[in-house]
């Protein structure tokens, strides 16, 4: 009985001795297959972003696309209130300002324009002035506007469409030759004037506004250029080259039968304060839409742009009133004017008290010009062209030198990225250099320019209208129609 009890003890020991390694083994791989799967996940979830950073991420790409939306939403805004300056605004204010039987034709003007600039602006224009080119003028790349589409260029405006800012840069191409034609109404042949500012907007306008905001262009102060010349909004690429092209053709043309002995006075005051009150709405496109962005810069050049013209069209009433005793409406919008242009270079670099200075110097030196320095030597600057925008661009562009400041736009930066002085007033001194080779730039291609031009055109087609056709009136004679019927 002992010997059996024994037995069976010793068989239970062996089976349980047999049991515990399957057992440990079984715990093993039990283990090893937790481990692995664990790895596995720990693997999958570093691979995957977790949810915090994947919301980040779409947080992110929600406020580009809203930053971009926004910043296009304000950029085609602006380019529809630049368009308004040409028409209504440039072309009431001009209408105005000439006789009753010229105002189709002056009006005519500004609205072919609108047409003309546009069709040579998508074939070859924007090209000329925004492709990669040399210093001078740009290239053909963009010819028809092969490649210009939804996607932005980073160099010229990183949000918003290339397609924007286009069509934004061609409401100034289409605003600059028709300030010209201030300087010639009432005494020239529609045709002449059309193929004049086709060549013109070619000829001068794209080189300049490439030499100051074109990639590589030689004046270009954000991108590199040889002689940074700072021109916010177009003081030179606009304002000058038209102003001083507009004296050129007074000059070449001739002054109007009668002038100065016979009074020509303007038909409609209403009508240019009204043109004049566009304009300044207009500007705001002008000048806070060269920001290219809905920004502070934009508010800036918005704030400035504003105060120039107020204190402007008080600095030319009040040295009217001085002087004749008594202000006019007329002498108030036009120091208005003079005030917007000579702001435009300045616009995004100068904070509100300099902008106001530089206002009330522009509304009083533009009223001498056109008060006296035109009156003393004899031109006939029909509307004025000359004196507001030729010498209040090159006002505005001096001024620029000596009130931008890094505060407001720190276009200079060192290798560094350490902010450097902008201006004058700003510890650059040397910026006042650079300022006035830009401006003499700017003179010496509108005027040669012009002269070739004027001189092709007049060969080709005849510039002036005979004696009889200038005293009938170009309404009738140019277009066939008259600009009222006061027939009861």
């Amino acid at each position: 009985m002992r010997t059996k009890l024994l037995a069976a003890v010793f068989i239970l020991g062996v089976a349980l001795a047999a049991a515990c390694p399957l057992k440990a083994q079984s715990a093993s791989s039990s283990a090893s297959s937790s481990a692995s799967s664990s790895a596995s996940s720990s693997a999958s979830a570093a691979a995957a972003p977790s949810p915090v950073e994947d919301r980040l991420t779409r947080l992110e790409q929600k406020t580009a696309e809203a930053q971009s939306a926004g910043d296009n939403a304000w950029m085609l805004t602006c380019s529809a209130l630049v368009l308004m300056m040409t028409g209504p605004g440039l072309a009431l204010f001009y209408g105005g300002l000439v006789r009753q039987k010229n105002v189709l034709a002056t009006m005519m003007h500004s609205f072919a324009l609108m047409a003309l600039v546009t069709v040579v602006w998508a074939f070859v224009g924007y090209s000329l002035c925004f492709h990669s080119g040399n210093p001078f003028v740009g290239g053909f790349g963009y010819s028809f506007l092969n490649g210009v589409g939804s996607a932005p260029d980073p160099d010229y405006a990183a949000t918003i469409p290339q397609q924007t800012f286009m069509i934004y840069q061609l409401m100034f191409a289409i605003i600059t030759p028709a300030l010209i034609s201030g300087a010639i109404a009432e005494r020239v042949r529609f045709s002449a004037v059309a193929v004049f500012m086709i060549l013109w907007s070619l000829l001068v306008y794209a080189p300049m506004a490439h030499m100051v905001w074109g990639k590589g262009g030689l004046l270009n102060a954000s991108l590199g250029g040889r002689f940074p010349t700072l021109d916010f909004a177009g003081g030179t690429v606009v304002h000058i080259t038209s102003g001083v092209s507009a004296l050129v053709c007074a000059l070449y043309i001739k002054r109007r039968v009668g002038y100065p002995q016979r009074p020509m006075k303007p038909h409609s005051v209403v009508l240019s304060v009204i043109g004049a009150c566009l304009l300044w709405v207009g500007w705001f496109g002008f000048n806070a839409g060269s920001a290219l962005a809905a920004n502070g810069l934009a508010t800036s050049a918005f704030v400035a742009t504003h105060l120039a013209a107020a204190a402007a069209a008080l600095g030319w009433a009040g040295a009217e009133w001085m002087r004749n005793g008594k202000p006019s409406v007329l002498g108030a919008i036009s120091g208005a004017v003079a005030g917007l242009v000579a702001i435009t270079p300045a616009s995004g670099f100068v904070k509100p008290m300099p902008a106001l200075a530089i206002g009330l110097v522009a509304g009083v030196f533009c009223y001498m010009m056109v008060a006296l320095v035109k009156m003393k030597l004899g031109y006939d600057d029909s509307l004025d062209a000359f004196g507001v925008h030729g010498a209040g661009g090159t006002i505005g562009a001096v001024l620029t030198g000596v009130f931008a400041t890094r505060a407001v736009n720190p276009i200079f930066k060192d290798s560094a990225g350490r902010e450097l002085p902008v201006g004058l007033m700003d510890g650059n001194a040397g910026q006042m250099a650079n300022q006035l080779i830009g401006i003499a730039i700017a003179w010496a291609l509108a005027i040669v320019g012009s002269l070739v031009i004027l001189k092709i055109v007049d060969t080709l087609i005849g510039f002036r209208v005979s004696e009889e056709q200038e005293t009938a009136g170009l309404d009738l004679t140019q277009h066939g129609e008259e600009g009222y019927n006061l027939e009861t």
